[in-house]
C-alpha cells in the first residue's frame, strides 16, 4: 500500500429493483448505483461520511484501481491519516444518477424497453441524485452520517441532504459551491450543450450504436474547463507562450500553449464521458435553487447539522459571495457554521489542488467533536412509578444498559442501570425509588466530547444523559459508544 493512500480499491455496484418517483414525477423502473468504501463501518455505525462528486467526477475519489497508476479524484484528502481518515472514518463515495460511470443514466439500458435510455432518460435534480444516495446509505445499514462533504456540484448535494435529510446528517462540508445557480453559471452550461447538440453525431440522443458527439463533447467541456481555472494561474501555466512555430500562423490552429491544453483537455473528456450524461447533469446543476422566494430561511430552517462553508479566493465559477450568502442565512437562524475561504490562485480547481489548506480545514473540522455528534438520540426513558420489572423488561426490549428516569414534564430526575436491577434482586428490593441514582452526571450537546469523556472517567461511570438548557433529556453518551473514533480524536 502507498503510505497514505487506501490502496488498491475496487468499484462496487448495487442494483435498487424498486422503482424511483422523481421530482418531475417520472419513475425509474429499477436504479443501478456504482460505489467505492474505504475503511471500516465501527460498531454502530456511526463513523460513516458521505463524499459527494462534482460535475463530471464519479464514485473512484480514493486508492487504485488494479493496473492503474493514477488515484482517485480527491486522494489527497482521503486515506490513512488525511483529513478524511480512513483509520477513523468509513468513507462512501457514489457516482450520481444521471452519470456514466456505473449508475444509471441515459447511456444505461432501460429495462423495461431493452434499449439504451438515450434522450428518453428523464430529467433530473440534484434531489434525486441526493435520494438515490439515500437509498445507498440505507442499503449499507447506516442511519446517521457523520458527515456529507463535497466541491462544487459535490457541495451541492451536501446542501441537499442537509436540507432534505436533516437528522441524518451531524456535518455538512459545503466547498466552492453554491446553494442556487447564477444566470451566469446557466449561461457557460447552455453554451456547451448546444456545442453537444450541434454536432451532427449526436442524432438527438440516440447515438450509441455508432460515433458519438466527440466534437461536441470536447467543445462543451473546452468551455468549462475555462471556468475551472483563474485568469492568474493561466497566465502563471501558459502566458502568452506560442507552441514551436517559426512564424504565425494563418490557417486558425492551435498557435499558444493555453489553446493546445485546452484542446488536449476536451480530446481526454471524451474518451471517458458521455454526452448524454453531460447534458442531463448540466441541466440538474441549472435547476439547483434552495431559496423560497428569495430566501434561504425557510430551506435552511430545520437545518441540524454543523457546517463549514468554504469559498476560494479566486472561484470565479462559484465566487465568495455565493458562499457568504448560505452562511449569512445559516448565521440569523442561529445555525453552527464556520466560514473559510483558501487563498490560492487556481481558481475552482483549488479545492483538488490546494492539499495543504484543505487537509487543514477539513482535518480540524472533522476532528472537533461535540457530545451531539456521538450521543445516542431516541433514548427510552422510564417514570418513577414503574416497577423494577417493568424497567428490567424496557431494558432488555431496547438492549440498553442505562434507563434514564424522569419526572411528568420530561425532566431528568436520576438514572437506573442493569447493575442496579441486579442488585435489587439480591437485595430483595421493590421499587425502583429504592435503586435509582438521584444525583445524576450529565452532559450538553454542545460541549466537547473530551469534556465528556473526562467525566464518565473521573467519577466511573459508564454513561451519561444528554439533556439541554430545561434539564430535559435528548440523548445520551456511553462508554461503548465512545470507540476509537473518539480516542484517536483526543
Amino acid at each position: 500500500m502507498i503510505r497514505g493512500s487506501v490502496g488498491t480499491v475496487q468499484t462496487q455496484v448495487h442494483t435498487f429493483s424498486s422503482p424511483l418517483t422523481l421530482e418531475s414525477g417520472a419513475v425509474l423502473p429499477s436504479v443501478t448505483v456504482a460505489y467505492e468504501t474505504y475503511g471500516s463501518l465501527n460498531p454502530d455505525h456511526s463513523n460513516a461520511i458521505l463524499i459527494c462528486h462534482a460535475l463530471t467526477g464519479d464514485a473512484h475519489v480514493a486508492g487504485y484501481h488494479e493496473g492503474d497508476d493514477k488515484p482517485g479524484w480527491w486522494e489527497m484528502v482521503i486515506g490513512p491519516g488525511k483529513a478524511f481518515d480512513t483509520d477513523r472514518f468509513f468513507i462512501i463515495c457514489s457516482n450520481v444518477l444521471g452519470g456514466c460511470k456505473g449508475t444509471t443514466g441515459p447511456s444505461s439500458v432501460n429495462p423495461e424497453t431493452g434499449k439504451i435510455y438515450g434522450a428518453s432518460f428523464p430529467v433530473i435534480t440534484i434531489a434525486d441524485m441526493a435520494h438515490v444516495q439515500k437509498r445507498l446509505i440505507d442499503y449499507l445499514g447506516i442511519t446517521n452520517l457523520f458527515a456529507v462533504a463535497g466541491g462544487s456540484m459535490g457541495g451541492m448535494q451536501a446542501l441537499q441532504w442537509a436540507v432534505s435529510y436533516p437528522d441524518m446528517v451531524s456535518r455538512m462540508v459545503v466547498i466552492a459551491s453554491t446553494a442556487y445557480s447564477t444566470p451566469q453559471q446557466i449561461a457557460f452550461h447552455e453554451v456547451g450543450r448546444c456545442a453537444i447538440r450541434s454536432d451532427p453525431s449526436w442524432r438527438n440522443g440516440q447515438y450509441y450504436d455508432q460515433d458519438g458527439p466527440a466534437s461536441g463533447l470536447a467543445l462543451a467541456r473546452m468551455i468549462g474547463h475555462i471556468t475551472y481555472l483563474s485568469d492568474e494561474s493561466m497566465h502563471q501555466k501558459f502566458g502568452r507562450d506560442l507552441q514551436e512555430k517559426d512564424s504565425y500562423s494563418y490557417d486558425f490552429t492551435t498557435d499558444f500553449q493555453v489553446e493546445s491544453y485546452l484542446h488536449h483537455q476536451g480530446d481526454r473528456f471524451v474518451e471517458r464521458f458521455d454526452a448524454n450524461s453531460y447534458l442531463y447533469i448540466t441541466k440538474a446543476v441549472d435547476y439547483f435553487d434552495l431559496t423560497v422566494n428569495g430566501s434561504f430561511i425557510d430551506a435552511f430552517k430545520d437545518l441540524k447539522a454543523k457546517c463549514m462553508v468554504i469559498a476560494v479566493s479566486s472561484d470565479w465559477l462559484y465566487p465568495p459571495y455565493l458562499s457568504r450568502e448560505i452562511v449569512s442565512a445559516l448565521a440569523q437562524l442561529d445555525k453552527n457554521v464556520e466560514y473559510c475561504e483558501i487563498r490560492s490562485n487556481h481558481g475552482h480547481d483549488a479545492f483538488l489542488l490546494e492539499s495543504g489548506q484543505m487537509n487543514y480545514l477539513l482535518g480540524r473540522f472533522l476532528s472537533h467533536l461535540a457530545v451531539s455528534d456521538l450521543m445516542i438520540r431516541n433514548v427510552p426513558t422510564v417514570r418513577e412509578t414503574v416497577t423494577i420489572k417493568g424497567a428490567a423488561a424496557l431494558m432488555i426490549a431496547e438492549a440498553v444498559n442505562h434507563l434514564p428516569i424522569v419526572s411528568s414534564d420530561g425532566s431528568l430526575v436520576g438514572i437506573v442501570t442493569s447493575w442496579d436491577i441486579s442488585r435489587s434482586v439480591a437485595q430483595d428490593v421493590k421499587t425502583l425509588e429504592d435503586i435509582m441514582t438521584r444525583t445524576v452526571f450529565t452532559a450538553t450537546p454542545e460541549e466537547q466530547i473530551s469534556k465528556a469523556v473526562n467525566r464518565l472517567q473521573k467519577n466511573r461511570i459508564s454513561a451519561l444523559p444528554v439533556v439541554d438548557e430545561d434539564n430535559r433529556i435528548v440523548g445520551i453518551i456511553t462508554a461503548e459508544r465512545l470507540s476509537r473514533l473518539v480516542i484517536r480524536c483526543e
